[in-house]
């Protein structure tokens, strides 16, 4: 009885590594790869967007900061273009003195053709004058552990560390009234909301 345990946890073991590689093979052969929910979308924004400039409905672009990866495989690589859209926007002076930009990503360009995406929102929210922003701001040793753990953890995470660590502020806002402003080459995680089918970039 005592090495049934063992043995079940083993088959187990043995079992996912099975599926595992079978999911891999499987999405390599058949070109196109269920990316799960939850998954880290990290972008280097191309177009700034600004609180006091745009409106929801304004669309801009950005591309992928690591790779896009599924099941041990790179569905999309860095640099691929992706696109978003400012899905709410209230300037300062308007809303009792607050502002906000909500953030979403909605299309990844694979092989040349735009696939859609449905992600979670990147917010950022003013307190006005005087006040705080409330933002999530990717910087410093955070931004890098993200990075070095999207690439692969380990050795990946320490170069991340190293990387972000003289990486700025992703968001800024003005003195008078607590504008917002996602500039361009900022970098904004967004995650999967629900499972993706997506060709296998080429």
């Amino acid at each position: 009885m005592r090495n049934l345990k063992p043995r079940a946890a083993a088959s187990v073991l043995t079992s996912v590594s099975v599926l595992t590689l079978t999911l891999c093979l499987f999405a390599q052969g058949s070109k196109r790869v269920t990316v799960p929910a939850g998954t880290r979308i990290l972008v280097r924004m191309v177009d700034s967007v600004d609180s006091s400039k745009q409106k929801a409905g304004y669309r801009f672009t950005a591309t992928l900061e690591v790779n896009l990866q599924a099941y041990d495989v790179t569905v999309a690589p860095k640099g691929t273009t992706v696109y978003g859209v400012l899905a709410q926007a209230s300037s300062a002076g308007k809303f009792k003195g607050s502002s906000q930009l909500t953030l979403e990503l909605t299309d990844i360009v694979i092989n040349g053709a735009a696939q859609p995406l449905m992600t979670t929102d990147y917010e950022v929210k003013g307190k006005g004058e005087g006040g705080q922003t409330t933002k999530k701001v990717l910087g410093g040793a955070g931004l890098g552990a993200l990075i070095g753990g999207i690439a692969g953890g380990g050795k990946g995470a320490g170069i991340g560390a190293l990387a972000g660590a003289a990486t700025g502020t992703a968001v800024a806002a003005t003195k008078k009234g607590e504008q917002l402003l996602v500039p361009s080459e900022a970098l904004l995680e967004f995650r999967l909301e629900h499972p993706t089918e997506l060709p296998i970039a080429k």
